[in-house]
């Protein structure tokens, strides 16, 4: 009998190399459905034309880096939080401040505005999620309100309404994403299957939105089924941290921002990445991607204090916009789609249209 006992780390080994064998399976079949690229497809498509995109409103009142931004569903007002410590909403189209909560941490890395528009979430370095409720009031006292919804146990990189005031879904450096009951506070599900910090979150479009896509220091852009907790697809192409990820207005396919300078667009039904976009010129990451209304444009914010456009069937870079005096942090368009804001560590935000 002793003579068939196994070493665990023999079993681990050949584990191991029975998983690597299947994971290279799997890449011959994936590869066997890539028969064409997305720019072929695309050639037939009328290009472009030249369009101009101008700085229409500065918010100035941060009083450091800008971390991250979320436009409020009546296309009107903007949440913004700081590494000051600071999360303010502002009127985009007066530049009026009309809240401001000071957090008891710095680096507010995560902040989301409410569907009804009737609260905003943040937080960061303080491992939790907060909720503020908004009051017409102007001068009542936010932070007497204020609820803590979610603990992790590392920083908190990004926060996300659910489609109702009632779920929220936040994702942290402890590697893991999570969904919980703004109410009571309580965990209603977790996501485990990235191995280092998530970094970017975003909910499918759908409006029965049971996917999420979240994208991490592993590399790895995973989608998530909210109900069973299940990671249902990963795509591992970048070289790099992932930043930022945003789904295609249709839920089809989603685009991600990374490190390695690329911005990339992933189909989920064709389960593969279908197009790159990138110059050699560019050699800094992106921080923050999101499409135009129609799908047509990609936004992207990167480190060297610009913005590009891609124009996303054909693969090309359609514009260059310059305003930001330091790298570009988080970048929105608007629900209406007729501007987009942009923060960056120069301590503003941009509203171009």
């Amino acid at each position: 009998m002793a003579a068939q006992e196994v070493q665990p780390s023999e079993t681990i080994a050949k584990l191991k190399s029975e998983s690597e064998a299947l994971k290279t399976k799997l890449e011959e079949e994936r590869a066997k459905l890539h028969d064409v690229e997305l720019h072929q497809v695309a050639e037939k498509v009328e290009p472009l034309g030249q369009f101009v995109m101008k700085t229409r409103r500065t918010l100035k009142g941060h009083g450091n880096k800008v971390l991250c931004m979320d436009w409020c569903k009546d296309k009107r007002r903007i949440v913004s939080s700081s590494q000051d410590g600071k999360v303010i909403v502002w009127d985009a189209f007066t530049t009026n401040k009309e809240h401001a909560v000071t957090m008891p941490c710095t680096w507010v890395m995560a902040c989301a505005y409410a569907p009804s528009g009737c609260a905003v979430a943040c937080g960061g370095l303080d491992n939790k999620c907060s909720v503020y409720p908004l009051s017409l009031d102007k001068n009542e006292n936010l932070a007497a309100k204020k609820k803590s919804v979610a603990m992790h146990t590392n920083y908190l990189s990004a926060c996300s309404f659910t489609n109702s005031d009632m779920q929220i879904l936040t994702s942290s450096g402890d590697g893991t994403c999570a969904l919980w009951d703004v109410e009571s506070g309580q965990l209603l599900q977790s996501f485990h299957g990235h191995a280092a910090d998530v970094l970017c979150l975003d909910l499918a479009p759908s409006e029965t939105g049971n996917t999420f896509v979240s994208g991490g220091c592993d590399k790895k852009a995973n989608v998530w089924d909210m109900r069973s907790g299940q990671c249902i697809q990963s795509f591992e192409t970048h070289e790099s941290d992932i930043n930022s990820v945003r789904y295609y207005p249709s839920g089809d396919a989603f685009a991600s921002g990374s490190d390695d300078a690329t911005c990339r667009l992933y189909d989920l039904r064709a389960d593969r990445e279908v197009a790159i976009y990138s110059k050699e010129s560019i050699i800094f990451g992106a921080s923050s991607v999101d499409f135009s209304i129609s799908g047509r444009l990609l936004f992207g914010g990167y480190n060297d204090y610009t913005i590009n456009v891609w124009d996303v069937l054909k693969g090309t870079r359609v514009s260059i916009l310059f305003g930001h005096e330091n790298r570009v942090s988080t970048l929105r368009v608007s629900p209406d789609g007729t501007a987009f804001c942009s923060g960056s560590w120069d301590h503003t935000l941009r509203v171009w249209a």
